[in-house]
């Protein structure tokens, strides 16, 4: 389905805050003026249809899309599963990894082999595989840990089977138990810790903590909406054409809002920069 297939097609909440979030980075890249930002803003919230929000952004790139074009309204179909490109078969970016003394550490976007080894003596490792590919749908991971500790990442959506022995040292098995994916692989953690340890645990992906964040901004943005409203109103109550009151109070309340959740979300891609350089900064020294 095309965007101008629908124009008459009614937009929903998340369809208006997409194009917010279009002219919030408009505006952070000199694109918009705060006049034009505050005019399209408030076009876009009063927008009822897919014809009505379209032309907002229609002279605006979106971010990472070359060349630019207007913020889509069309409606994905269901894909084959996200897993379905990850097991890519071969023999793997690397086989194996050796720490002593030291560290080693495997992460981003790199092809773990059908059976990868690692050891690790007065030292440590990390293999994270959140961003990974897969030789196989099943692929073993041997670790040996002698006074020294590796750590294993492994995103949501992975089955997790943890193998190993430990003498006075210990196998984290916390992330096994919960079911796979369909057709996610499944990773064997397997080997020996002497006075060390094998960790295993499961954390989001960069996308994922991305999705998770979106929606935190939404709900703060739907609060701050309902916030708005003179007391005792409520949404439903309001009439079709949306009555003066509300639009002469919410509109200015909801900018005002919107500014101020502007720059905390400058702020927080600043954090989110700083901790990237410091995460970059830590594999270096690696």
């Amino acid at each position: 389905m095309t965007d101008d297939a629908v124009p008459d097609l009614r937009a929903s909440d998340a369809d208006r805050e997409r194009v917010a979030e279009a002219l919030r980075d408009a505006l952070a890249e000199g694109r918009l003026d705060m006049t034009e930002f505050e005019e399209r803003l408030e076009a876009t919230y009063r927008a009822r249809t897919y014809g009505e929000l379209a032309p907002i952004t229609r002279d605006l790139p979106v971010p990472g899309v070359t060349p630019p074009a207007p913020v889509s309204f069309a409606k994905e179909g269901a894909g084959s599963g996200e897993w379905a490109g990850r097991i890519v078969g071969g023999e793997g970016s690397s086989t194996w990894a050796v720490a002593v003394m030291s560290g080693f550490q495997r992460k981003g976007r790199w092809t773990v082999p059908r059976r990868f080894t690692c050891f690790a003596f007065w030292g440590g490792g990390e293999l994270d595989l959140r961003e990974a590919d897969f030789a196989d749908r099943e692929v073993v991971i041997n670790c040996v840990a002698i006074m020294g500790g590796v750590n294993v990442i492994v995103p949501p959506g992975v089955e997790v089977v943890v193998r190993g022995i430990g003498v006075m040292g210990g196998f984290d098995q916390r992330a096994e138990g919960a079911p796979g994916q369909p057709g996610a692989p499944r990773v064997i953690v397997t080997g020996f810790a002497f006075w060390g340890g094998v960790g295993v645990e499961r954390k989001p992906t960069r996308a994922e903590r991305r999705r998770l964040k979106e929606e935190r901004r939404r709900e703060r943005l739907e609060r701050g909406r309902r916030e708005s409203l003179p007391e005792g109103r409520e949404r439903e109550s309001l009439p079709e054409g949306r009555d003066e009151e509300y639009d002469e109070y919410g509109a200015h309340r909801r900018m005002f809002d919107d500014h101020h959740r502007m720059l905390d979300a400058h702020r927080e891609r600043r954090q989110e920069q700083r901790e990237e350089r410091r995460e970059r900064r830590r594999s270096d020294d690696y």
